[in-house]
């Protein structure tokens, strides 16, 4: 979904059929405010130019300065931007807000996993578990965090998973048919099991996904691939926390997905103080 259309919809949905109501009766048309949108916490900033087309939306001549790009660390107390202008920078605020706090908090958390892997050969990436029309804005977030972005949906990659494995009976036929219509696909294969690391290696698998494997396993699975086949990538995913996250990537994967970057990333506290 675009940018402009995403602003849109959440103005439309917070001022509905009336409107600000509080802001109109109880706020002077004449007042002029000016003001900062202040980091509460530290961590990474994401969000500054969307957060600024939603003050212009609904104050009209306002005036916007950004203080910090996206990608930048921020302190507590840090100004992110300055604004400027009359009674509807309140009635963009919290819409703004919900713009730069969300995708602060994605780029923050992936900037800790990030942080997590350095010194090691282990790329952070993201999954699809993205909210739903925001996949675009929360992938440019990861990107500002440091992480990487896995496919956007599931037409720039084909990734063959479980349930593909169970009910493909011609699966090496499936794979051949897939690379003839779409060859410059990467082809990734998740496996569960060594069995399933060796199938993949047959077919010619770009990347291998090891899902959800005990350690043990893995290290099995990473030497056997990095011995069949050197240029196959391998990637970690299921489950990955913070926790027990360095020793994944001294194992040497190429890739570690972490979906809790996107799906379970806490806000970042911001606010706007007016004056």
């Amino acid at each position: 979904m675009k940018t402009s259309t995403l602003i849109r919809e959440a103005l439309r949905e917070d001022l509905g059929r009336l409107g600000d109501v509080t802001t109109r009766l109880f706020v002077p048309a004449r007042t002029r405010w000016r003001g900062f949108v202040r980091a509460r916490q530290a961590g990474v900033v994401c969000g500054t130019r969307i957060a600024a087309q939603v003050f212009r939306a609904c104050a009209p001549g306002c005036k916007v300065r950004m203080l910090m790009r996206d990608g930048g660390k921020v302190r507590p107390g840090q100004a992110v931007l300055a604004v400027s202008g009359g009674r509807g920078l309140l009635t963009a605020e919290r819409t703004a807000l919900n713009f730069l706090q969300r995708l602060s908090g994605v780029a923050t958390a992936t900037a800790a996993y990030v942080a997590a892997v350095r010194g090691t050969r282990a790329a952070i990436l993201d999954t699809r578990k993205t909210l739903p029309g925001w996949r675009a804005l929360e992938k440019y977030a990861v990107r500002c965090g440091g992480g990487r972005n896995h496919r956007m949906g599931l037409y720039d990659a084909a990734m063959v998973k479980d349930n593909h494995w169970l009910k493909s009976e011609e699966f090496a036929k499936a794979v051949h048919e897939l690379r003839r219509r779409h060859p410059k696909l990467p082809l990734i294969m998740e496996a569960d099991d060594l069995r399933q690391v060796r199938r993949g290696l047959g077919l010619g698998a770009d990347i291998l996904l090891l899902d959800n494997m005990p350690l043990p396993r893995l290290r099995q699975a990473i030497r056997l691939i990095r011995k069949t086949s050197p240029k196959t990538l391998i990637e970690i995913s299921g489950g990955v926390g913070l926790k027990g996250l360095r020793r994944l990537a001294r194992l040497g994967p190429d890739r570690i997905s972490v979906g809790r970057i996107t799906h379970s990333a806490p806000a970042l506290d911001l606010g706007l103080d007016l004056a």
